[in-house]
C-alpha cells in the first residue's frame, strides 16, 4: 500500500498492531530522506491521534515514546505538541502526557543549530504555562470536589500532586531555570501569562488544607519567580571585617580631591561594593573609619580644614547618593545605624580623632546625617548616649591649652551658610558699595576664617562659582575711572585681596577650579590669563622670554620710573592688571641696572619696597617671573635674582601701608613659598618666609634624596602591605613615583611585586591596596595593564610559570576589577586630579591596533562589509559566524576609543587562548579572567566588558569544566540582543 501522508501510515501501523521498532522502519521506508521527523511535525500527529478517546491509545503512546528514545523527534516538538492538549478533564490522557514530559524533563538537550535550540527554549515555556494551567486545572476540580462534599478526596488530590512534581522536576533544573531565561526575553508576552498562570493557581491552593501541596506549589512558584533574577544573586563577604579599597578609596578622594563632583566617588565606591560583595553596613562603617584615620593624621593647617570639610560635609551628601543605590530608604537608615553601632565599638579610634579635633566628632556626624535623613531621630539620640557614656572614660587632655580652641568641626559647618551668604553678596553690584564688601573681604581674610571657607565651599561643591565671583569683582577693579584717593585705595585693595584669594585657590585646589568653560569670542578675564601663562605650578616650566612676559614697553618704562623715583606707589587712576602685567620686564631692567652697578642695593631695597608696600600682588607677579628666570640661569648668575626674591618676600614694616596688610602679607608669603619651592630645591638655597606657625606645604618633597625611585616604590608598596592599608602621606609618595617614572614603568613594577607574593592572604591584600593605588589614574593605568603588561605575560611562554595560582588569580582579578572601573566611568569625565596629570604618551593605540575608515584591522578581523558577512546577524550558522564577530559591534561601540579598543584585543586573545591546543598557567589564567567577569557583574550585561568577547569564545569556554554551567553562559552572553541569546541558547542546550 502507498501511504500518502503521516495520519494514514499512523492508522495503518495501528491497524496493523506494528511493535514500536517496526513502525520505526516502515516509517523510514514511507519516507524518504530529506524532510526531518519534526518538519513533517510527528510528534504532533502522533499525540493527537493517540488522545481521540476518553483514555490514550497505547500503542501510539509507545510509537512516540520509541520515537521520543530514538531521537526521531526533538524534545523542543514534543514539548509543542503537549502544550497543545487542552482538555484537562481528561485525566487519563492528562496522566499519559505527564508520564511522556517525565521521559526527559529534567536532560533536555539540542544539538543542533542556534535556531533549533532557541526553539527548545520556547517550547519549553509553553510546557511550563501548560504545567501551570494544568496544575490549576486540577486544583480547581479538587476544591469543587471538595466544596461538594465528595467522599474521596485521594484521587483529586494524587493528580495535582503529579502535576506539582512534573512543575518541580523541570523547574529544578538549573539548565532548565536558564533556558527559560532566554526563552522569557525572546517571548515577554508569553511570559506574563505564566505570571497570571502562577497567581490564579496561587488563589485556588490557598483554599486547600493540604500543607503538602501548599507548600509545594509555593516552591514551584518561588522558582518560577526567581527566573528573571537568576544572574542577580551575590553571596556577601560576612567573613571580612576590614576592606582596605573603600577605606583607601575615600582616603585618595579626601586627600587629593575635595573639589570634585560627589557623582564619581559614589558610583566608584558603589563599584567597589559591588565587585568585593561588601555588606552594605560594613561598607559605610569603612567609610566613616577611613574619614576618621583621615582626620587623625592629615596635617595641621589647610590639610586639616580640608579633611574636616570632607568628612562633615561632603561624606553625608554621598551617604544620601548611596542611598538611591541600596535597596530602600528604611534598610538603608538601619544599615547606617548599624554602621555607628559598629562605629562605637572602635573607641581608641574615636577618642584620638575627639583629642585631635577637640570635640565630640561622633556628635556632630551623628546630627549632620540626621539633618540628611539617613538616621532616624530615635537612632540619633540612642547612639549619642552610647557615646556619651564612652566618652566619660576617654583620656582628657589635662592642660588648658585647648580649651580656648574652637573645635574645627563646629567651624565648618558653621562656615557652610557663610559661604552661600557671601555668594549672595558678591553678585551685589561691586560699584555701588565697594567699602561694604571690602569690610566683608576684609573679615574673611583673618585667621582661618579664609581656609575655613574655602575647604567649605570645595565639600559642597561651590568653590568653582566662588572663585567666578572673585574673577569678576578682580575684573571689575582693573579700571579706575576719574576716582578720588580713598576710592582708588578701596578699589587697590578689593584688587589686591581678589588677585591673592584666586592665587591661593589655584594653589591649594588645583588651577581647574579657577578655569572658565571656553566660550568662543568671550574676552578671557585678566586672573586667568595670567594664571595659564605666567604663575609657576608643581609640574609647568615657565619661559620667562614669553611673549605674556613682555608688554608694551612704554608702559614698563613709567613703571620702572614710578618704582624707583617715587618714595610710595600712586593709587589714582592706577591699572593694576597692566603693572602685573609690566613688572616683569620692569624687575629685569632694575636687575640689570642692579648687575652692572647702575644700582645700588639701598635703590634695589626701596623698589622692592615699593613693589609689596600697597598691592601684594604686584610682589607675587614680580617673583613668578624670577622664579622662570632663575631657572634658566647659571650657577654664579642666580645670586641677584634670589636676593631679590628674599627682599620681595619679607613684609615691609611702616606705618603708611593700606587696610588688613599683615592679613594679605600671610597669604602673600604662602604664595610665595609655593611658587618657589622647586627652584629652591634645584638652587640648594633657602628663604626664610614669614612663618604662620604651620607647615603650608605637607605633601612636598616627600622621597628620600639619592635613593632609586624603583627601591622607593617597592620599599613603600611593602610597607602598605604589611600594614594592610594605605594612609595619605603613601597616597602621595605613589602619586609622586607616578609622575616620575610614568605609568608603564609604575604599573609594571608594582606588578612584579604581586607576582612575587606566594601566600593567598598576602596576593589578596595586594590586590585590594593595589586597585586602590591604581585610582591615582585608573584609565591611563587599566590601558598599560590591558594593553601592554597582559598580553605580554599571555603571549610569552616563559613568562607563564609567574602566572601560577595565587598570584595569577589575584592578578586575573585585579585585571578585571581595573577594567570594570575603567570602562563604566571613562564615559563620564576624568576628575580634576587625573585632568592636572602631566600626560607621557605611553603609545599611540591606534598605531598599536591600527583600524582605519574604510577597512577594520587585520588584528580584529572584524565584520567585513560583504553581504555574506551581512547574513551572518540575522541568521548565524555556526560555521559562517566571524570569529571575532561580538556584541560591542552589534551596540555599535566606538574602536577608536583607546579602551574600546584594548579590551576588544585582550578578548580576542583570550579566545585564541582557549582555542589553541596548548594549555598550561596562561589558560588557567584566562578562566581564572573570565570567573571574576562572571563573579562581578551585574544581572544583564550589556554595556559591560564582557560585550568585547567574540561569541565563538562561549563554545570554547563551556568546554572548561569550571565554567560549564548554565549561569556562566547566562552571565558572560549579551542576552539583550537576539544573537546573544541564540549563542546562549545553544551553549546551554548542548551542556
Amino acid at each position: 500500500m502507498k501511504v500518502v501522508n503521516l495520519k494514514q501510515a499512523i492508522l495503518q501501523a495501528w491497524k496493523e498492531r506494528w511493535s514500536d521498532y517496526q513502525w520505526a522502519i516502515n516509517m523510514k521506508k514511507f519516507f524518504p530522506k530529506g524532510a526531518t521527523w519534526d518538519i513533517l511535525n510527528l510528534a504532533e500527529a502522533l499525540l493527537e491521534q493517540a488522545m481521540i478517546g476518553p483514555s490514550p491509545n497505547p500503542l501510539i503512546l509507545s510509537y512516540l515514546k520509541y520515537a521520543i528514545s530514538s531521537q526521531m523527534v526533538s524534545y523542543s516538538s514534543v514539548l509543542t505538541a503537549i502544550s497543545k492538549f487542552d482538555d484537562f478533564s481528561r485525566d487519563l490522557c492528562v496522566q499519559a502526557l505527564l508520564d511522556i514530559m517525565d521521559m526527559f524533563c529534567d536532560r533536555l538537550s539540542c544539538h543542533g543549530k542556534a535556531e533549533e535550540c532557541i526553539g527548545l527554549c520556547r517550547a519549553l515555556l509553553s510546557a511550563l504555562h501548560w504545567l501551570l494551567r494544568c496544575t490549576a486545572a486540577s486544583a480547581e476540580r479538587l476544591r469543587e470536589g471538595l466544596d461538594a462534599g465528595a467522599p474521596a478526596p485521594a484521587a483529586g488530590e494524587k493528580q495535582l500532586a503529579m502535576c506539582l512534581l512534573r512543575l518541580e522536576k523541570t523547574l529544578s533544573s538549573t539548565k532548565n531555570r536558564a533556558l527559560l531565561h532566554i526563552a522569557k526575553l525572546e517571548e515577554a508576552s508569553s511570559w506574563t501569562a505564566i505570571e497570571h498562570s502562577l497567581l490564579k493557581l496561587g488563589e485556588i491552593l490557598a483554599s486547600l488544607s493540604n500543607p503538602q501541596l501548599r507548600s509545594q506549589a509555593e516552591q514551584c512558584g518561588t522558582l518560577i519567580r526567581s527566573i528573571p533574577t537568576m544572574l542577580a544573586v551575590h553571596s556577601e563577604q560576612l567573613h571580612k571585617t576590614g576592606y582596605p579599597t573603600v577605606h583607601a578609596v575615600v582616603l585618595l578622594e579626601g586627600t587629593m580631591n575635595l573639589t570634585g563632583e560627589t557623582q564619581p566617588l559614589v558610583e566608584q565606591l558603589m563599584m567597589v561594593k559591588r565587585m568585593q560583595h561588601i555588606p552594605t553596613p560594613l561598607f559605610v562603617l569603612e567609610i566613616w573609619k577611613a574619614c576618621f584615620v583621615g582626620l587623625i593624621e592629615s596635617p595641621e593647617g589647610t590639610e586639616e580644614l580640608k579633611w574636616t570639610a570632607f568628612t562633615f560635609l561632603k561624606i553625608p551628601q554621598v551617604l544620601v547618593k548611596l542611598k538611591k543605590y541600596c535597596h530602600g530608604d528604611k534598610d538603608f537608615t538601619e544599615d547606617v545605624s548599624c554602621a555607628f553601632e559598629f562605629l562605637l565599638k572602635l573607641t581608641p579610634l574615636l577618642d584620638k580623632a575627639d583629642q585631635r579635633c577637640n570635640c565630640d566628632c561622633t556628635k556632630f556626624l551623628l546630627q549632620e546625617c540626621s539633618k540628611q535623613g539617613l538616621l532616624s531621630e530615635a537612632s540619633v539620640t540612642n547612639l549619642m548616649a552610647k557615646r556619651a557614656a564612652d566618652r566619660e572614660h576617654a583620656p582628657q587632655l589635662k592642660s588648658g591649652e585647648n580649651a580656648n580652641i574652637q573645635p574645627n568641626p563646629g567651624l565648618i559647618l558653621r562656615a557652610e551658610p557663610t559661604v552661600t551668604n557671601i555668594l549672595k553678596t558678591m553678585d551685589a553690584d561691586h560699584s555701588k558699595s565697594p567699602e561694604g564688601l571690602l569690610g566683608v573681604l576684609g573679615h574673611m581674610l583673618s585667621g582661618k576664617s579664609l581656609d575655613l571657607l574655602l575647604a567649605a565651599a570645595a565639600a559642597t561643591g561651590k568653590l568653582k562659582s566662588f572663585a567666578r565671583k572673585f574673577i569678576n569683582l578682580n575684573e571689575f577693579t582693573t579700571h579706575g575711572n576719574e576716582e578720588l584717593a580713598k576710592a582708588a585705595s578701596v578699589r587697590a585693595l578689593l584688587f589686591d585681596i581678589s588677585f591673592l584669594m584666586l592665587c591661593h585657590v589655584a594653589q591649594t585646589y588645583g588651577s581647574e577650579v579657577i578655569l572658565s568653560e571656553s566660550s568662543t569670542g568671550a574676552q578671557v578675564p585678566f586672573f586667568e590669563t595670567w594664571m595659564q601663562t605666567c604663575m609657576p605650578e608643581e609640574g609647568k616650566i615657565l619661559n620667562p622670554d614669553h611673549p605674556c612676559f613682555w608688554p608694551d614697553s612704554t608702559k614698563v618704562e613709567s613703571l620702572v620710573a614710578l618704582l624707583n623715583n617715587s618714595s610710595e606707589m600712586k593709587l589714582v587712576q592706577m591699572k593694576w592688571h597692566e603693572a602685573c602685567l609690566s613688572i616683569s620686564a620692569a624687575i629685569l631692567e632694575i636687575l640689570n641696572a642692579w648687575e652692572n652697578g647702575v644700582l645700588a642695593f639701598e635703590s634695589i631695597q626701596k623698589i622692592t619696597d615699593n613693589i609689596k608696600g600697597k598691592v601684594c600682588s604686584l610682589a607675587v607677579c614680580a617673583v613668578a617671573w624670577l622664579v622662570a628666570h632663575v631657572r634658566m640661569l647659571g650657577l654664579d648668575e642666580r645670586e641677584k635674582s634670589l636676593q631679590m626674591i628674599r627682599q620681595l618676600a619679607g613684609p615691609l614694616y611702616s606705618e603708611n601701608t593700606l587696610q588688613f596688610y599683615n592679613e594679605r602679607v600671610v597669604i602673600m608669603s604662602s604664595i610665595l613659598e609655593h611658587m618657589c619651592a622647586d627652584v629652591l630645591q634645584q638652587t640648594a638655597t633657602q628663604i626664610k618666609f614669614p612663618s604662620t606657625g604651620v607647615d603650608t606645604m605637607p605633601y612636598w618633597n616627600l622621597l628620600p634624596p639619592k635613593r632609586p625611585i624603583k627601591e622607593v616604590l617597592t620599599d613603600i608598596f611593602a610597607k602598605v602591605l604589611e600594614k594592610g592599608w594605605v594612609d595619605s602621606r603613601s597616597i602621595h609618595i605613589f602619586d609622586t613615583l607616578l609622575h616620575m617614572g610614568g605609568v608603564y614603568w609604575f604599573c609594571n613594577n608594582l606588578i612584579k611585586e604581586l607576582l612575587k607574593e606566594t601566600r593567598k592572604e598576602h596576593t589578596l591584600r595586594a590586590v585590594e591596596l593595589l586597585y586602590s593605588v591604581f585610582c591615582l589614574d585608573m584609565q591611563q593605568v587599566t590601558l598599560v595593564l590591558l594593553g601592554h603588561i597582559l598580553p605580554g605575560l599571555l603571549t610569552d611562554s616563559s613568562k607563564w610559570h609567574s602566572l601560577m595560582d595565587p598570584p595569577g588569580t589575584a592578578l586575573a582579578k585585579l585585571a578585571v576589577w581595573c577594567a570594570l572601573s575603567s570602562y563604566s566611568s571613562h564615559k563620564g569625565q576624568a576628575s580634576s586630579r587625573q585632568k592636572k596629570r602631566h600626560r607621557e604618551d605611553i603609545e599611540d593605540y591606534i598605531s598599536l591596533f591600527p583600524l582605519d575608515d574604510m577597512q577594520p584591522s587585520k588584528l580584529m578581523r572584524l565584520l567585513s562589509s560583504t553581504e555574506e558577512d551581512a547574513n551572518v546577524l540575522s541568521s548565524p550558522t555556526d560555521r559562517s559566524m566571524s570569529s571575532s564577530l561580538s556584541a560591542s559591534q552589534l551596540h555599535t561601540v566606538n574602536m577608536r576609543d583607546p579602551l574600546n579598543r584594548v579590551l576588544a584585543n585582550l578578548f580576542l586573545l583570550i579566545s585564541s587562548i582557549l582555542g589553541s591546543r596548548t594549555a598550561g598557567p596562561h589558560t588557567q589564567f584566562v578562566q581564572w579572567f573570565m570567573e571574576e567577569c562572571v563573579d562581578c557583574l551585574e544581572q544583564g550585561s550589556r554595556g559591560s566588558i564582557l560585550q568585547f568577547m567574540p561569541f565563538t569564545t562561549v563554545s570554547e569556554l563551556v568546554k572548561v569544566s569550571a565554567m560549564s554551567s548554565p549561569k556562566v553562559v547566562l552571565a558572560i552572553t549579551d542576552l539583550s540582543l537576539s544573537l546573544g541569546r541564540q549563542v546562549a541558547a545553544k551553549a546551554i542546550a548542548a551542556l
